[in-house]
């Protein structure tokens, strides 16, 4: 471990940590802490040359890299590699003229949003603005505004990459197309990404928040829900939220082990018609909806922003019917008073995310009108045996409604982008894959593989000890 250690630390000028060293766990730690990644090292590269400087080294002496800017996503793929984080890439540059971002890897959304919205501009964020700009593009990104501005990483007009031969390149449409493609939607599996340029957009009316009722009123919500989205115009989000506060000391005592049903919207235009729906619901605890700019978009669902355990399972609806709302509830409701999924949520899609998109990376698009994400807190073993046996419950009962796809950035720890492409998809990736990274040196969150049972062991990189 010392040996390579020192080795690393004459080749980059960033910090160079290895197991036994001071620091060392809370770097290698993700801030999802339920997942635990035994990386052989930590990198927190300088700069892009401090990055190009690694992956000659690395290639080199056969070391296998991960990539880590928050952690939000972590998976256990990452053991055994040399972790590479990008914090120190915090370079933001807002363009407002041309309505543009062009921001370093290392750089999470709220600092984006807030140097944006001086400007009356957004991003296509997603809910939680503590989330990294780059792994969320990277990996397609349904947010806000995807049912107007279709998926994240469709904003993305240049990348700047690090590839396995230690080159820095620029990636556009029209210098490297197979390898844009890839990266925007694909992960990161390609190449490493020191900072990328996307779109911004007009984000003046913005409106939306949070209306929350206790659980008595779930039935009637999820009514309002129902029809609020058949009605609903492109610039209108909703989300609607079955949340179960967990029995925890830092939850609030007047809502622990309390059940209550959420709706979140943002809508972007005059297209708010369809919120009096909820508004003839009587009995709601709160109601935070007002005029937003893009800064406060990061705090409609009121998402944690340190660190903590938990395990996300999510899966495409192909309706949301009285009969599938009528299952979710049974399925999902908590039992003995206390459940283990904090919250059941149903994102409202469509719009954009259907249409067809000349310049799409391999995200492409989103047929199924509704997503289903399952969250859980896992702080220990059992809480996370919990949470697993639940979720499978929930999707079991769902099952006849579901498509058997999800986005990208919804996958968990074990799950491949198998789960998220059709074949024709995953077999190009794959060879871009071949093409531009052949001895397998990057290991993203989530490899691109062949699916299950298609496997050429040669192709899968193991972890190396060091």
């Amino acid at each position: 471990m010392a040996a390579i250690g020192g080795e690393l630390r004459t080749v980059v000028r960033g910090r160079v940590l290895v197991p036994g060293d001071e620091g060392f766990e809370q770097a290698s730690t993700p801030w999802n802490l339920a997942v635990r990644q035994r990386v052989s090292a930590v990198v927190e590269v300088a700069d892009a040359a401090d990055a190009a400087a690694l992956v000659r080294f690395a290639a080199a002496a056969e070391l296998p890299l991960s990539t880590r800017a928050t952690g939000h996503s972590p998976s256990s793929a990452a053991d055994g590699t040399v972790l590479v984080t990008t914090r120190a890439l915090d370079g933001i540059e807002i363009d407002a003229a041309a309505r543009v971002a062009r921001v370093q890897a290392g750089v999470a959304w709220q600092p984006v949003l807030e140097r944006a919205a001086a400007y009356g501009l957004a991003g296509a964020c997603g809910s939680s603005a503590v989330v990294g700009v780059t792994g969320y593009m990277l990996g397609g990104g349904v947010g806000w505004f995807a049912r107007s501005r279709g998926y994240a990483a469709h904003a993305v007009r240049a990348l700047e990459v690090v590839t396995a031969d230690g080159d820095q390149r620029r990636v556009t449409a029209d210098s490297e197309p197979d390898l844009f493609w890839a990266l925007r939607g694909g992960g990161g599996d390609f190449a490493l990404v020191t900072g990328m340029e996307f779109e911004l957009f007009d984000a003046t009316g913005l409106f939306g928040g949070r209306i929350l009722w206790p659980a008595e009123r779930t039935e009637a919500v999820v009514a309002a829900f129902r029809q609020a989205t058949a009605e609903a115009e492109e610039g209108l989000s909703l989300w609607l939220t079955l949340i179960q506060f967990p029995p925890f000391p830092e939850v609030p005592e007047m809502l622990r082990g309390r059940a209550m049903v959420a709706v979140d919207v943002v809508a972007l235009g005059a297209v708010t018609g369809p919120l009096r729906l909820f508004e003839e619901i009587p009995g709601a605890v709160l109601d935070t909806r007002r005029p937003l700019d893009a800064a406060q978009v990061g705090g409609v669902c009121m998402e944690p922003t340190d660190p903590s355990p938990a395990r996300v399972r999510g899966e495409l609806l192909a309706e949301f019917s009285g009969r599938v709302s009528d299952a979710l509830l049974a399925a999902a409701a908590p039992q003995g008073g206390v459940g283990p999924l904090a919250l059941v949520q149903v994102r409202h899609l469509g719009g954009a995310l259907t249409r067809p998109c000349a310049d799409a990376g391999c995200a492409g698009g989103i047929a199924e009108p509704y997503l289903l994400s399952l969250l859980g807190p896992a702080p220990t073993p059992d809480f996370e045996a919990a949470v697993a046996e639940r979720s499978d419950a929930v999707v079991d009962a769902l099952r006849p409604y579901l498509s058997g796809r999800k986005p990208f950035t919804y996958l968990d720890s074990g799950e491949t982008p198998a789960a998220v492409f059709d074949p024709v998809t995953l077999a190009r990736l794959l060879e871009i894959k071949d093409r531009y990274d052949p001895d397998g040196l990057f290991r993203s969150n989530f490899p691109v593989i062949p699916p299950l049972g298609e496997e050429d062991p040669s192709r899968v990189a193991a972890p190396v000890t060091v």
